[in-house]
C-alpha cells in the first residue's frame, strides 16, 4: 500500500474542493444572503487541511497499485462528504447538527437527493446553489469512477466497461490514458449541462432554476431549489425537456462520447443494455399510465403526464417528482421502487444495479431452463454479438448476491431503530439506489428520522454509489495484509 501517495491525492482533492466553496460564496454576495462567513471559513480549511496533507509528500511519484486504487475511490466520497457538510454546520440558515450536515453531504455527492431540509424555497440562494452544485461534481466523479477506474478494478462485472468502441463487451479505456478519458468526459458532461440549463431557461425558468436542475439532472441527482421540486413549475414543457435530459444522462457515456467522436447515432439502437433501458421504463410507463388512468387517480391526459414523468425519474434514480406518488395505488407505488433496482445504463450517473447486470441475470436465468432441456448443450451468454466470458457472469451474480444480503442486513437495521416497516423498505431501497424519495415517514423530508437511521442509510448511499465490493474490500483482513 502506497500511503504517500494516497496521501498526495487526497491532498490534491482537497485542495481542489475547496475550490467549489468560491461559486456559492459569489452567489451568496450576488444576491445579498449575508451568510458568507460559512463558505469562507468552509473553504479557508478545507483548502489548509488539504495543503498540509499534501506538502509532505508533494515530490513522491510513484504509481498506483489496485489496492491504492480501492482506497482513494472510498476515500474520495467519504473525506469529501465530511468535508462538504462543513457549510451546512457554519451556515446559520439552515442551523442543523453534524448527522444531518453530513447526511446532505453524502447525498448531494452521492447524487441520491435525499434531504432533511424543510422549506427550501425559504432558504438562501447560496446554500440552494451549493447542494445543487454538490449533486454535479458527484456526478462528474461518478462517470470518471464508472468508465475510466472500476473497470480497472473489476467491480461486479463492469470489465464489460473497458472500452474503446460502444456496446456492452469493450476491451480498452476510451483513450489510452484515465487522464485523456476524463477530459474528453468532462467535455460531454459539461455540453450536456449548458444545453440542459438552456432548455430550461427558454422554457420559463430564470436563471438561477435553469441552472440548478441542470446539475441535478445530467447529475440523476433529483435536489431542487424548490419544495415542490420541479412540479412547481408545473409546465408540461419543462416536464417533458426534464424527461428528456434524465433519459440521455441515463445512458452509458462511453456511448455519448462514441456518438460525440465519430457523429453517429446507430450505435445506440445496438447497444443491448439501451434497449434494455428503454424496453423497461416503456413498459413500466405504459403499466403506469393504464393503472393511473383506470383507477381515476388522473384523467387520461394527466395520467400520461404525470405517470410517464414519475416512472423515468425513479427508474434512472433522478428522483424528480411532479406530484405525490405516494398516495398513488400501492401496487404502483412499490412497482416504482423496484424499478429503482435496474436502475439507469453502467457507466452513466445513475444508480441502482445497473440494467447491464439485471439482463445478464435474465439471460443466465434463461440459459439455465434451457440447459434443463437440453443438459449437454454448450449454450454462451450474449451480448450483441459476443460471448460474455464466465468470469463476467460469475462477478454479477456474486454481485446481486450480496446487493440482496446486504439490503436485508440494512432493512432490518432500520427497523431495529424504530422505523415501521414501509419506511425502512423504501428509505433503504432510495438510499441504496441513490434514488432520493421514500415513502411513509421519510415520503416528505428525512428530517424526522432517528440519528442512528441516518448514520445508516449515509453508509446506504455510499455502498450503493461504490458498487458494493469497492467499499466492502476494505473491510476484509486480506486487503491490509502485506
Amino acid at each position: 500500500m502506497h500511503f504517500s501517495v494516497i496521501l498526495r491525492i487526497l491532498g490534491l482533492l482537497l485542495m481542489l474542493f475547496s475550490i467549489s466553496m468560491l461559486p456559492p460564496l459569489f452567489i451568496g454576495w450576488l444576491y445579498n444572503d449575508n451568510h458568507l462567513e460559512a463558505f469562507g471559513y468552509a473553504f479557508a480549511i478545507t483548502l489548509v487541511t488539504g495543503f498540509l496533507i499534501w506538502a509532505p509528500v508533494y515530490r513522491v511519484r510513484q504509481e498506483l497499485r489496485t489496492r491504492d486504487g480501492f482506497l482513494v475511490t472510498v476515500l474520495f466520497w467519504v473525506v469529501l462528504s465530511g468535508f462538504g457538510a462543513l457549510p451546512f454546520l457554519l451556515h446559520e440558515n439552515p442551523a442543523i447538527n453534524v448527522v444531518d450536515a453530513v447526511f446532505e453531504s453524502m447525498s448531494g455527492l452521492t447524487t441520491t437527493g435525499a434531504t432533511i431540509l424543510t422549506n427550501i424555497d425559504d432558504l438562501p440562494k447560496s446554500i440552494l446553489f451549493y447542494r445543487q452544485q454538490l449533486q454535479w461534481l458527484g456526478g462528474m466523479g461518478i462517470i470518471v469512477l464508472a468508465v475510466a477506474v472500476l473497470p480497472m478494478l473489476g467491480i461486479g462485472g463492469m470489465q464489460l466497461y473497458r472500452a474503446e468502441t460502444p456496446g456492452p463487451v469493450k476491451d480498452a479505456k476510451l483513450t489510452p490514458r484515465i487522464t485523456e478519458t476524463a477530459k474528453a468526459l468532462w467535455y460531454l458532461y459539461l455540453s450536456l449541462t449548458v444545453a440542459c440549463a438552456t432548455a430550461y431557461w427558454i422554457a420559463g425558468m430564470d436563471l438561477f432554476d435553469a441552472i440548478g436542475h441542470s446539475f441535478s439532472t445530467i447529475a440523476i441527482g433529483g435536489f431542487s431549489t424548490h419544495d415542490e421540486s420541479i412540479g412547481f413549475f408545473n409546465s408540461p414543457v419543462i416536464d417533458t425537456i426534464a424527461i428528456i435530459f434524465m433519459l440521455i444522462a441515463g445512458i452509458n457515456f462511453s456511448l455519448h462520447f462514441f456518438a460525440w467522436r465519430h457523429r453517429q447515432l446507430i450505435h445506440y439502437f445496438r447497444d443491448p443494455e439501451v434497449v434494455a433501458y428503454f424496453v423497461i421504463l416503456g413498459g413500466v410507463s405504459l403499466i403506469a399510465v393504464l393503472v393511473l388512468s383506470v383507477t381515476g387517480t388522473y384523467g387520461f391526459a394527466h395520467s400520461i403526464q404525470y405517470g410517464v414523468f414519475e416512472v423515468v425519474s425513479i427508474a434512472t434514480t433522478t428522483g424528480f417528482s411532479t406530484t405525490d406518488f405516494s398516495i398513488w395505488p400501492t401496487f404502483l407505488a412499490y412497482l416504482l421502487f423496484l424499478t429503482s433496482f435496474s436502475g439507469a445504463c453502467a457507466g452513466s450517473t445513475g444508480g441502482g444495479m445497473k440494467v447491464i447486470r439485471v439482463l445478464l441475470i435474465y439471460r443466465q436465468g434463461v440459459r439455465e431452463i434451457t440447459r434443463l432441456l437440453h443438459p449437454n448443450a454448450i449454450i454462451p451468454i450474449k451480448l450483441g454479438r459476443k460471448a460474455v466470458p464466465d468470469r463476467v457472469g460469475e462477478a454479477v451474480w456474486g454481485f446481486f448476491s450480496a446487493y440482496v444480503f446486504i439490503f436485508i442486513l440494512l432493512f432490518l437495521a432500520l427497523i431495529a431503530t424504530g422505523l415501521d416497516l414501509p419506511t425502512a423498505f423504501s428509505t433503504v431501497a432510495s438510499c441504496m439506489n441513490n434514488l432520493g424519495p421514500a415513502l411513509g415517514d421519510a415520503s416528505m423530508t428525512y428530517a424526522e428520522l432517528p440519528d442512528s437511521s441516518k448514520w445508516i442509510l449515509s453508509f446506504a448511499m455510499l455502498l450503493g454509489r461504490l458498487e458494493i465490493f469497492t467499499l466492502l474490500v476494505l473491510f476484509t483482513p486480506m486487503f491490509w495484509r502485506r
